[in-house]
């Protein structure tokens, strides 16, 4: 179910949406799995070099193998923020129960929401 307007999403939706919901949430802010969430959060504001963009891919794949076993990675690529301070992760690999393809560009809601 998709969790803003209430739709059926596919499989590949709702592994986007459970994607960017791990990705953008800060450790330790949930409840009852304090563990759930990965460190790009705490990124938001480094400068934007070699170092951060690391950091990045090892928060990334980090999180994602840990609350996300329905997928396999082989590629995670991170170009910045756009001008409006939207942020996206480029994702490849595949499904792991159908072996299909998966590629996807994750929005990372890491900032303040309007």
């Amino acid at each position: 179910m998709n969790r803003e307007t209430g739709a059926a999403i596919n499989t590949v939706e709702h592994i986007a949406q459970s994607m960017t919901d791990v990705l953008s949430t800060r450790l330790g802010t949930r409840v009852m799995r304090r563990e759930y969430g990965s460190l790009l959060p705490e990124l938001v504001d480094h400068p934007f070099n070699d170092t951060t963009r690391l950091r990045v891919y090892a928060a990334t794949v980090m999180a994602l193998m840990r609350w996300e076993p329905r997928i396999s990675l082989s590629r995670v690529q991170f170009l910045g923020a756009t001008l409006q301070g939207q942020s996206f992760l480029d994702i490849d690999g595949s499904i792991v129960d159908t072996n299909e393809p998966l590629s996807l560009s994750v929005p990372l809601k890491l900032g303040g929401g309007v």
